[in-house]
Protein backbone atom coordinates (compact mmCIF):
# COMPACT_ATOMS: atom_id res chain seq x y z
CA UNK A 1 0.00 0.00 0.00
CA UNK A 2 2.79 2.64 0.65
CA UNK A 3 4.44 1.50 -2.56
CA UNK A 4 1.45 2.18 -4.46
CA UNK A 5 1.33 5.57 -2.60
CA UNK A 6 4.65 6.55 -3.07
CA UNK A 7 4.67 6.61 -7.45
CA UNK A 8 0.93 9.03 -6.80
CA UNK A 9 2.78 11.45 -4.64
CA UNK A 10 5.94 11.32 -6.73
CA UNK A 11 3.49 12.08 -9.96
CA UNK A 12 1.84 14.95 -8.20
CA UNK A 13 5.11 16.04 -7.14
CA UNK A 14 6.01 16.18 -10.70
CA UNK A 15 2.89 17.84 -11.87
CA UNK A 16 2.91 20.23 -9.43
CA UNK A 17 6.83 21.28 -9.83
CA UNK A 18 5.64 21.26 -14.08
CA UNK A 19 2.73 24.05 -13.16
CA UNK A 20 5.55 26.05 -11.20
CA UNK A 21 7.91 26.22 -13.83
CA UNK A 22 5.39 27.12 -16.63
CA UNK A 23 3.07 29.26 -14.13
CA UNK A 24 6.48 30.90 -13.74
CA UNK A 25 6.77 31.33 -17.51
CA UNK A 26 3.09 32.47 -18.24
CA UNK A 27 2.57 34.98 -15.03
CA UNK A 28 1.12 38.34 -15.98
CA UNK A 29 4.13 39.89 -14.10
CA UNK A 30 6.42 38.00 -17.03
CA UNK A 31 3.78 39.34 -19.70
CA UNK A 32 3.82 42.74 -18.56
CA UNK A 33 7.58 42.93 -18.32
CA UNK A 34 7.87 41.92 -21.72
CA UNK A 35 5.14 44.22 -22.74
CA UNK A 36 6.57 47.16 -21.04
CA UNK A 37 10.09 46.47 -22.70
CA UNK A 38 8.87 45.99 -25.64
CA UNK A 39 6.78 49.36 -26.07
CA UNK A 40 10.03 51.15 -24.44
CA UNK A 41 12.25 49.67 -27.50
CA UNK A 42 10.03 50.58 -29.58
CA UNK A 43 9.65 54.58 -28.42
CA UNK A 44 13.31 55.05 -28.12
CA UNK A 45 13.77 54.21 -31.85
CA UNK A 46 10.94 56.44 -32.59
CA UNK A 47 11.94 59.28 -30.83
CA UNK A 48 14.93 59.31 -32.01
CA UNK A 49 14.00 59.18 -35.84
CA UNK A 50 11.67 62.09 -35.00
CA UNK A 51 14.37 64.45 -33.67
CA UNK A 52 16.54 63.84 -36.42
CA UNK A 53 19.77 64.77 -34.54
CA UNK A 54 21.57 61.70 -34.82
CA UNK A 55 23.15 61.07 -38.38
CA UNK A 56 21.90 58.56 -40.62
CA UNK A 57 24.44 55.84 -40.10
CA UNK A 58 23.98 56.21 -35.88
CA UNK A 59 20.03 56.50 -36.78
CA UNK A 60 20.21 52.68 -38.48
CA UNK A 61 22.71 50.94 -36.26
CA UNK A 62 20.61 52.19 -33.19
CA UNK A 63 17.14 50.89 -34.79
CA UNK A 64 19.20 47.70 -36.24
CA UNK A 65 19.87 46.91 -32.11
CA UNK A 66 17.06 47.69 -30.62
CA UNK A 67 15.38 45.58 -33.15
CA UNK A 68 17.63 42.94 -31.79
CA UNK A 69 16.91 43.42 -27.68
CA UNK A 70 13.24 43.37 -29.23
CA UNK A 71 13.65 40.10 -30.64
CA UNK A 72 15.16 38.79 -27.86
CA UNK A 73 12.42 40.18 -25.43
CA UNK A 74 10.02 38.73 -27.71
CA UNK A 75 11.42 34.85 -27.64
CA UNK A 76 11.80 35.36 -23.65
CA UNK A 77 8.93 36.95 -22.39
CA UNK A 78 6.17 35.77 -25.32
CA UNK A 79 7.14 32.60 -26.98
CA UNK A 80 9.11 31.70 -23.52
CA UNK A 81 12.04 30.24 -25.53
CA UNK A 82 15.47 29.54 -22.67
CA UNK A 83 18.22 27.65 -22.83
CA UNK A 84 16.03 24.44 -20.61
CA UNK A 85 16.64 21.46 -21.80
CA UNK A 86 12.79 21.28 -22.52
CA UNK A 87 12.99 24.46 -25.06
CA UNK A 88 16.53 22.82 -26.94
CA UNK A 89 14.22 21.14 -29.87
CA UNK A 90 12.33 24.41 -29.96
CA UNK A 91 15.69 26.94 -30.08
CA UNK A 92 17.38 24.46 -32.79
CA UNK A 93 13.90 24.84 -35.13
CA UNK A 94 14.37 28.53 -34.44
CA UNK A 95 18.04 28.94 -35.31
CA UNK A 96 17.69 26.64 -38.63
CA UNK A 97 14.88 28.93 -39.58
CA UNK A 98 16.95 31.62 -39.52
CA UNK A 99 19.94 29.94 -41.22
CA UNK A 100 17.78 28.93 -43.85
CA UNK A 101 15.96 33.22 -44.13
CA UNK A 102 19.47 34.27 -43.96
CA UNK A 103 20.44 31.58 -47.17
CA UNK A 104 17.34 32.76 -48.72
CA UNK A 105 17.89 36.63 -47.86
CA UNK A 106 21.42 36.65 -48.96
CA UNK A 107 21.11 34.48 -51.95
CA UNK A 108 18.16 36.66 -53.59
CA UNK A 109 20.60 39.59 -52.68
CA UNK A 110 23.51 38.04 -54.51
CA UNK A 111 21.50 37.01 -57.36
CA UNK A 112 20.01 40.42 -58.04
CA UNK A 113 23.19 42.32 -57.55
CA UNK A 114 24.62 39.46 -59.99
CA UNK A 115 21.77 40.20 -62.63
CA UNK A 116 21.73 44.16 -62.41
CA UNK A 117 25.77 44.01 -62.84
CA UNK A 118 25.00 41.39 -66.01
CA UNK A 119 22.17 43.26 -67.73
CA UNK A 120 23.70 46.89 -67.36
CA UNK A 121 26.53 46.20 -69.59
CA UNK A 122 26.07 47.13 -73.26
Amino acid sequence: MAQHNAPAAHGAHDSHAHDSHAGGHASFKGYAIGFILAVILTVIPFKIVMDGTMDKGTILWTILGMAVVQMIVHLKYFLHLDSSSEQRSNVIALLFTALILVIVVAGSLWIMHNLNANMMVM
